[in-house]
């Protein structure tokens, strides 16, 4: 049954990614990139000023947790068996390919959370914001059916096939013990569910304190031991620089030796790591209190480069330089603990595992916040206690499934579910992106005038209710 689901899923996935999601993708991104003067580029300084920023209301939550519950979804599997299946199976090349996606779609993650912003609903009995691709597409759009097939979308993604993939992946990692057996995936998963069920009981609030803690403080740690292991093999580090160029272009990635090896993987990866123009981030970017929308899409901007060009990149270059030679076989969670191996002995298959455990928990819990904010919107933000009960019971359900699955099954489950959210949102974006786009040139202005800048819908041509920007 798995061998025909995951054949069918394979040949979904290479149609997606063969063409059509690469155009959205790279094509939305080098145009947001282009209509936004480089604003990426140009306000990078701005963003990390911003991220310290305390929210503007109280007791609301900050630019900084909300960055957080992004970037715990963001970083996670994604750059440890994400960034090494990428080198495995589609050479060093496919690096170059996810760092191509990192610096266009930062320009698609600047126009999705800024939109999220400016569309954010005002939630009456805490007085905190919510919203996301769903309530932007319902308030500019006036599609609410459209809201809603992107909401199931996001939660049978992030809810089902992200969560399935961090949990598949943390299991993984246990395959090189020796007391590994047929039961230990089983354990993995159960321990997981536990854990999640224990963190998602508490709401959003409790979710974002948690990640505010354990993003930062294991992404430090985690970039710092792949740097030991680069500065260890120092003398490879030239090539493997040459190779991530070089196989980016030619024939001689690997992956059966086609440049399209390179630049799928690379792509799908990056994707499945960054989620820049998916829509998943702005379901945090809504939470946060500020007093410009442009803040807040300048801060998920600034995820997507903490993400691939700093992780995913410290990982690629641990597993280039190590010697380590990654293949079919020997790919995700593995290659890179043989990596760290080469440096650290046994420690490093220890560490990995330790990392990935760390990691996939702030994703698993990341995942589910934007799968509530989702199941919200479909009963009007007014879903019974019972039924939210049930989805917290399922989330820590799907975790202990996930443990159990085929690699390939797990991976390509995700990647068709999230070619699915772009070819929603992408189109979105390019129909609401001027709202986005005039809103920096409003930030900007008011900052060169020296204030700290405040939007006001009416004044940017948005001419939708909204509950805040009056």
């Amino acid at each position: 049954m798995q061998e025909t689901l995951n054949s069918w899923l394979g040949a979904i996935s290479e149609q997606m990614y063969g063409s059509w999601l690469i155009i959205l993708l790279l094509g939305g991104g080098i145009w947001f990139f282009i209509a936004t003067r480089a604003l990426p580029v140009r306000l990078a300084g701005e963003a990390i000023r911003v991220v310290a920023e305390p929210p503007s209301e109280k007791d609301s939550m900050s630019s900084f947790r909300a960055l957080m519950v992004s970037t715990a979804s963001r970083v996670g599997v994604g750059n440890i068996a994400g960034a090494a299946s990428a080198v495995a199976l589609g050479g060093a090349g496919a690096v170059f390919w996810m760092w191509v996606v990192a610096v266009v779609g930062s320009s698609s993650a600047f126009i999705e959370s800024t939109l999220a912003q400016i569309y954010k609903r005002r939630n009456p009995e805490s007085d905190a914001s919510y919203g996301g691709p769903a309530y932007y597409i319902e308030a500019a759009l006036k599609q609410r059916w459209l809201g809603i097939v992107f909401a199931i979308a996001l939660i049978a993604t992030y809810f089902g096939g992200f969560n399935m993939v961090a949990s598949f992946t943390v299991a993984s990692s246990f395959e090189n013990y020796s007391f590994h057996s047929s039961s230990t995936p089983l354990v993995v998963g159960a321990v997981l569910a536990i854990l999640v069920i224990g963190s998602i009981m508490g709401g959003p609030q409790k979710l974002s304190s948690v990640t505010a803690v354990l993003v930062p403080a294991m992404a430090i740690v985690y970039i710092v031991m792949c740097l030991a292991v680069i500065v260890t093999h120092i003398g490879a580090l030239p090539g493997a620089i040459g190779q991530i160029f070089s196989e980016a272009f030619t024939f001689s990635a690997a992956g059966g030796g086609l440049l399209g090896a390179a630049v799928m993987n690379g792509i799908k990866r990056g994707l499945y790591s960054n989620e820049a123009g998916v829509g998943s981030a702005p379901n945090a970017a809504a939470s946060a209190s500020v007093s410009h929308p442009v803040k807040q899409g300048l801060v998920q901007m600034l995820s997507v480069w903490i993400d691939t060009l700093l992780i995913c990149s410290a990982t690629a270059f641990a597993v280039l330089c190590s010697g380590v030679v990654g293949s079919d076989k020997l790919k995700g969670v593995p290659f890179v603990q043989e990596a760290m191996a080469t440096t650290f002995g046994s420690f490093g298959h220890m560490f990995v595992t330790i990392c990935l455990c760390v990691f996939a928990f702030t994703t698993l819990i990341g995942n589910y916040f934007y799968a509530e904010i989702n199941l919200q919107y479909l009963f009007n933000n007014k879903a019974p206690l019972f039924t939210l009960i049930t989805f917290r019971i399922c989330a820590a359900l799907i975790v202990l499934l996930g443990a159990t699955l085929e690699f390939a099954l797990v991976w390509n489950l995700a990647d068709v579910l999230m070619g699915v959210m772009v070819f929603i949102n992408m189109p979105v974006l390019f129909v609401l992106g001027k709202h986005a786009i005039r809103a920096g040139e409003d930030y900007i202005a008011q900052r060169k005038a020296g204030k700290n800048p405040v939007y006001i819908a009416a004044n940017n041509g948005v001419t939708e209710a909204t509950d805040y920007w009056k």
